[in-house]
């Protein structure tokens, strides 16, 4: 009984020691995220504050909105390692909305990755590509292993839920946004990251940074006592170190 009346914890204070982030958009002017130069500087140093140590960042790829290519991301990347005093490590990869053109990528084998064959996909928010699961097979085909972005943000499947038992017995791994668990994305988008991770689906977490709002949001408590489960799943990004 004393567990439900017991404070919920700061999502800031959940994070574990030597934290590795895998999703952020803090790259400058390449997508939605940092805009400039300072802006990067500031959210790499208040990620350093929160407490990260290594930090993957993601910058979307998507056709005729953000047509990055590992050409722009480089370059984003190298502009950043050459102008600023950087507080920790940072390595770049990209998160990739499904669509046929990343099979062609993928085809080349020229996706980026988050390590070795680990790929960083999202899926649309108004709904899931009607060859969702062609997609996935054809990726672990060519050789990459899927990391799917925010599962719990895909509206369509919150009165679905037995899709993400699909999804996982279809090769996905699952990334949690960790705002998802401050109710940062609203409601629903937080009762079915509780019920993810309730039932272990998930794999690995990011923060999904992109701006102020996002850093000031880590100060938020979490909205479910699932604060144990929240850092068991935190702990597993160790394997990015």
């Amino acid at each position: 009984m004393l567990s439900l009346f017991k404070s919920k914890p700061k999502l800031v204070e959940l994070l574990p020691a030597n934290y590795v982030d895998i999703h952020s958009h803090i790259l400058p002017g390449i997508d939605d995220g940092a805009k400039t130069l300072d802006d990067t500087q500031f959210l790499l140093e208040e990620m350093k504050q929160l407490g990260f140590t290594k930090c993957i960042t993601t910058p979307h790829t998507m056709n005729n909105v953000w047509d990055n290519t590992p050409e722009t991301i480089s370059a984003a990347h190298n502009k950043v390692e050459t102008s600023l005093a950087l507080p920790f490590e940072i390595k770049a990869a990209s998160e990739y909305l499904l669509d046929e053109s990343v099979i062609a990528k993928a085809k080349e084998k020229t996706l980026l990755t988050l390590k070795g064959n680990f790929v960083l996909v999202e899926l649309s928010y108004l709904n899931a590509p009607f060859q969702l699961y062609d997609f996935l097979f054809q990726l672990q085909l060519y050789g990459y292993q899927v990391v799917l972005a925010h599962p719990e943000r895909y509206s369509y499947f919150h009165s679905n839920k037995k899709e993400y038992q699909k999804l996982k017995k279809a090769g996905c791994l699952f990334q949690l946004n960790l705002l998802s668990t401050v109710g940062y994305y609203g409601k629903e988008v937080a009762k079915t990251a509780d019920y993810l991770l309730k039932n272990n689906l998930y794999d690995f977490v990011g923060s999904d940074i992109h701006h102020k709002k996002h850093i000031k949001a880590f100060h938020s408590k979490i909205v479910y006592n699932n604060g144990d489960k929240i850092t068991e799943v935190m702990k597993r990004n160790a394997f990015f170190k």
